[in-house]
């Protein structure tokens, strides 16, 4: 049964257009899931177009080096959440149902219930706060979005694919309302519609109640496998992928309506970016990375450098494109220094990066260098225009997939490497040993960021 038999669906048209100015902001985080840097209008996408999205760009902020914490789900999203590296908070690693062998020991956790999330933080200043989408920061009831924070969750505990169709060690797919399983095994093919219409009540209600509210709408896709509502089923001329995205930036743009309609749009801060880079294994199911190596799942930049748009009319001037090195940690410590919260007491990795969305002359990245970690393994540091990699070994797609069919990997070496990011972002030529002073500088700030990374980390929740 669809969510709306319990909880129906307010109006669209709500009238609430003259409801009692918020004294702080409200908060939407639209976090895609596998999406490449290259795949909205904006950035340069083919054969779709992402006109909603691209909106919020030309009337805001768009970033071209903004990170995800991790190439892979599960950490990036609890990154996200807490300001943290995954390894921080105890989550390198994606987590699963039972069932893989691959996530063996990794079942019965999630993001610990004592770190401070996002909306922790928001609630004592009287947010609705709302988790719709895919969670995947541990499927058990004590891990849930009820227990970090959030007043509703709808949607997926884990990631689209974690399901007996594709392999039959998988459980049944939940969709869980609250705490409670709805479903088994949903119809994907509508989820985006049903997801974007429970989004849209959330914010009918809040405003109804004159509450701020923090939505975090983590949509499904466009992780594989693909789904499409008929609606959008041949709609662009990039196939499944682009009809994906095209349904996306439909949703985008009917959350903006409701803010519009009830005059909300400029005392809302809206973000819109990626968990991380797309899966080219799957190849014409997959989305690009513009000019940048690697993919979900390597420390090269395509698996970590994600679409970044934010728009607040009242704050952002627009028109702005930044490409300071921001990351999705940086979002919680921002929403603090904008509505004056003290930072969590625990050790947090993100910075307010608050005077670059302003547009402040001169405003630079607050952060000395980001850390590319694969697992708890750290592979690469960038300072600046530099970033090195450490000896290891990555996977790279040797045979791409075909409308679904996953494809082949083999797994090279890549060796110490110093790449300019400026001149070189496809980083394939090295130059260590013409520099071999910046190589040095930055190992021995990954040597010491990851001692002490790992001395000062913080368990993950365990049943």
């Amino acid at each position: 049964m669809h969510l709306t038999t319990l909880l129906p669906l307010a109006a669209i048209a709500l009238s609430v257009t003259n409801t009692t100015e918020a004294q702080v902001p409200n908060i939407v985080i639209f976090n895609t899931d596998d999406q490449g840097w290259s795949d909205l209008g904006s950035y340069g996408a083919i054969g779709y177009e992402t006109p909603n999205i691209d909106s919020l760009a030309a009337h805001g902020i768009k970033f071209t080096s903004f990170y995800a914490a991790s190439s892979v789900s599960s950490p990036s999203r609890a990154s996200l959440l807490t300001a943290s590296y995954p390894l921080r908070v105890g989550l390198p690693e994606v987590l699963a149902p039972e069932g893989p062998k691959w996530a063996e020991g990794r079942n019965n956790m999630g993001l610990n219930p004592n770190e401070t999330t996002i909306p922790r933080l928001l609630k004592p200043l009287g947010y609705a706060t709302g988790c719709i989408g895919k969670w995947h920061l541990g499927h058990h009831e004590d891990f849930l979005p009820l227990n970090h924070g959030f007043d509703i969750f709808f949607g997926l505990p884990y990631s689209n694919d974690m399901r007996p169709e594709t392999a039959s060690f998988y459980p049944d797919l939940p969709l869980i309302y609250g705490n409670e399983t709805i479903e088994l095994n949903p119809d994907q093919t509508d989820l985006t519609i049903r997801f974007t219409e429970q989004a849209i009540n959330f914010i009918s209600q809040s405003l109804e109640n004159t509450e701020p509210f923090f939505l975090y709408f983590a949509h499904t896709m466009p992780h594989t496998p693909l789904y499409v509502s008929e609606k959008f089923e041949g709609s662009t001329e990039n196939g499944m992928y682009g009809d994906v995205i095209a349904e996306i930036d439909w949703s985008v743009g009917e959350v903006v309506k409701i803010l519009r309609d009830n005059g909300q749009l400029n005392n809302t801060l809206i973000i819109f970016t990626s968990d991380n880079g797309p899966w080219q294994v799957f190849g014409n199911h997959a989305g690009l990375t513009g000019p940048f190596r690697g993919d979900k799942g390597t420390t090269f930049e395509g698996g970590h450098r994600v679409p970044a748009i934010m728009h607040w009319p009242d704050v952002i001037p627009a028109g702005q494109v930044s490409d300071e090195i921001v990351t999705n940690m940086d979002i919680l410590p921002t929403i603090c220094s904008l509505n004056g919260i003290q930072l969590p007491e625990n050790k947090i990795d993100g910075k307010c990066i608050f005077e670059i969305l302003k547009g402040e002359p001169g405003a630079k990245s607050p952060h000395d260098a980001f850390y590319y970690y694969n697992g708890s393994n750290l592979e690469a540091v960038r300072s600046g225009k530099w970033k090195i990699h450490f000896t290891h070994n990555y996977r790279s797609v040797l045979k791409p997939g075909f409308d679904g069919d996953i494809g082949s990997y083999h797994f090279p070496k890549q060796e110490e490497a110093l790449y300019n990011l400026e001149t070189n972002p496809g980083e394939n030529i090295n130059l260590k040993e013409e520099y071999i002073e910046v190589f040095e500088r930055l190992k021995k700030m990954g040597e010491i960021f990851d001692a002490d990374l790992k001395q000062n980390a913080r368990p993950p929740g365990h049943i």
